[in-house]
């Protein structure tokens, strides 16, 4: 009878390789398991090989986004939305960090790219439920406002998960995103409380 797979174990050793990405330590398959209690056999129990393991490593990341993102409850203002989507996504980062660095190196493959690009498309669709509200102009485009969006959370979590600047840093997104918003349209009297009702998401994590 087949052994049941724990996966406690594979969450062990996925985090234990992107710590090791992170540090700059030689990942072998013995290093890997080194002081985790489990043998080599388990990378090949739970990835079929050391290349299996980096795929479902670069996974994880995306995974773990969307599930923090299906937390992201929508209200009646979808900028508001929109702004908790991109909070949820610093979160995330914040307690993945040795994930989030890995998530964006495309040096390894993913298991399921079409996964990975659906984490994408819950901001998408937050900026065409702000356009049919009349937030955004008509004729915004919602992938290309999306990226932007998303391009502000990963610029600023670079620099706070795995880079210099304090924690603090990430306050200068209610501006950041005030100005993106506005200059899609939505009125600034508007937009600058949907903005900091949509980061308190953040705010509240973090305690």
């Amino acid at each position: 009878m087949a052994r049941t797979k724990d996966p406690a174990v594979r969450t062990l050793l996925l985090e234990r390789a992107a710590h090791m990405l992170r540090t700059r330590e030689p990942i072998t398959l013995r290093s890997l398991v080194a002081g985790t209690g489990v043998s080599t056999m388990a990378v090949y129990t739970y990835f079929g090989s050391m290349d299996g393991m980096w795929k479902a490593l670069r996974q994880e990341g995306f995974t773990r986004l969307a599930a923090r993102f299906t937390t992201a409850a929508e209200s009646a203002d979808p900028v508001r939305d929109l702004t908790a989507l991109v909070a949820a996504y610093l979160g995330n980062a914040l307690d993945h960090p040795d994930l989030y660095r890995v998530m964006f190196d495309a040096s390894f493959d993913l298991e399921d790219l079409k996964a990975a690009d659906a984490t994408l498309e819950h901001l998408v669709q937050a900026v065409r439920r702000a356009e049919e509200a009349g937030r955004f102009r008509t004729g915004t485009d919602p992938l290309d406002l999306a990226i932007q969006s998303w391009a502000v959370a990963h610029g600023l979590v670079s620099l706070v998960a795995n880079g210099p600047l304090p924690r603090r840093t990430l306050d200068h997104g209610v501006p950041m995103l005030t100005a993106l918003f506005v200059g899609a349209g939505d009125d600034p009297d508007r937009c600058r409380p949907s903005v900091e009702d949509g980061w308190k998401r953040l705010r509240l994590e973090e305690r």
